[in-house]
């Protein structure tokens, strides 16, 4: 079948990118679901920094590549051996396949899963190479096995996972990858319990889902920073209890703490905001870090902020979530008024005007724009 997508061809950090317009909507062919795979025709799709690191190079993907990985749909076909999904279904998109076999699935974090950092490395799919061409026939891969910026999309049947149908589409489209990633960073990966004190550096969907989700698991104080000011007010709306640029927030937390928050979470990707997490963490403190900076940053610390005072410094990818659990768990959530995940959508855009959404997120100005694909959001 025939679907328009949103391809990059090369990277590019010319800006703006609503002038220089690094990707274009193109007409694709995409193959049908084989065995173990779905196809769904996406209603929403979020823009996420993680998409902006592919077009500048950061995250260094084969190209050409169809672009997006956080978005929510209706299954449209199922291929042979399906049996999580039928026609008909609402799905969040997740960007991890994981094959439920290898160590780290069976260890409980399928956000590591081997079989799928290799097929998302190649621009494959779980279950087989890519199903997309271009109009003279060469492949063009899959981003994150998802794909989302496009009409339709055929994913794994492990890319899924089955929603009520009552949810929005814009909340909805959320919840594969930003809440996933902020909220089960503190949830998870820290494992935050109720009542200790958390900093969040880092203000976009992930990082506010990180406040989301420090709210939910009862923090106190949770302390917001963030150079822009909008970012800071909308974090305080959404359950922060403080809020702080850059350059006042050691002193803030102190002034709070006394000796320093016992979590912070880095949204950012940046090397020097590790470090300042790591400053700002009181003795026996953790460290999360999910933000995702390019390939040759490098990070140096005082070495004895580990053995002498007893810190620990955590990634954490795709907020060490088991999507299938945790995507129903925080739309409960969401559902009793604790993610309120609509404050963070900032615009809905057609898909022609993917570029101009890209130069919103890389200004600072968006936080969670929402790509209409295939027109759902107007039926």
């Amino acid at each position: 079948m025939k679907t328009r997508a949103v391809v990059l061809r090369g990277t590019s950090t010319a800006r703006p990118y609503s002038e220089t317009r690094p990707v274009e909507v193109e007409e694709l062919e995409l193959g049908a679901p084989r065995e173990g795979e779905v196809l769904v025709r996406v209603a929403a799709a979020s823009l996420c920094h993680s998409d902006l690191s592919v077009v500048n190079g950061d995250r260094v993907r084969p190209l050409p590549m169809a672009l997006g990985h956080e978005a929510v749909g209706v299954v449209q076909e199922v291929g042979p051996g399906v049996g999580r999904v039928s026609p008909g279904d609402h799905v969040a998109l997740v960007f991890v396949p994981s094959c439920g076999f290898c160590a780290d699935c069976a260890a409980g974090r399928p956000a590591l899963c081997a079989r799928a950092a290799a097929a998302n490395g190649s621009g494959a799919l779980l279950h087989g190479p890519s199903l997309l061409t271009d109009a003279s026939g060469a492949p063009v891969h899959h981003q994150l096995g998802v794909s989302a910026f496009s009409e339709h999309a055929v994913l794994a049947q492990e890319s899924v996972v089955v929603i009520p149908k009552d949810i929005p589409f814009t909340v909805a489209s959320m919840f594969g990858c930003a809440v996933l990633t902020g909220a089960g960073a503190v949830i998870n990966t820290a494992a935050l319990r109720p009542g200790q004190s958390t900093v969040v550096y880092g203000l976009g969907g992930v990082g506010l889902s990180a406040v989301l989700g420090a709210r939910a698991a009862g923090a106190y104080p949770i302390i917001a920073v963030d150079p822009v000011r909008e970012k800071r007010e909308l974090a305080v709306r959404l359950g922060a209890t403080h809020a702080y640029a850059p350059d006042q927030a050691i002193e803030a937390i102190r002034e709070l703490t006394g000796s320093g928050v016992e979590l912070a979470v880095e949204a950012v990707g940046s090397p020097a905001v590790m470090s300042a997490c790591l400053t700002a963490v009181a003795r026996g403190g953790k460290v999360v870090s999910v933000g995702l900076p390019a390939p040759d940053r490098v990070l140096e610390v005082p070495a004895l902020a580990f053995a002498g005072e007893g810190k620990s410094l955590l990634g954490s990818y795709m907020g060490d979530a088991v999507p299938r659990r945790d995507i129903p768990r925080f739309l409960d959530l969401w559902r009793a008024g604790l993610m309120p995940v609509e404050q963070m959508h900032t615009g809905t855009l057609p898909l022609a005007d993917i570029n101009t959404a890209m130069e919103e997120l890389a200004s600072g100005r968006a936080i969670r724009q929402v790509i209409d694909t295939s027109g759902m959001l107007n039926a």
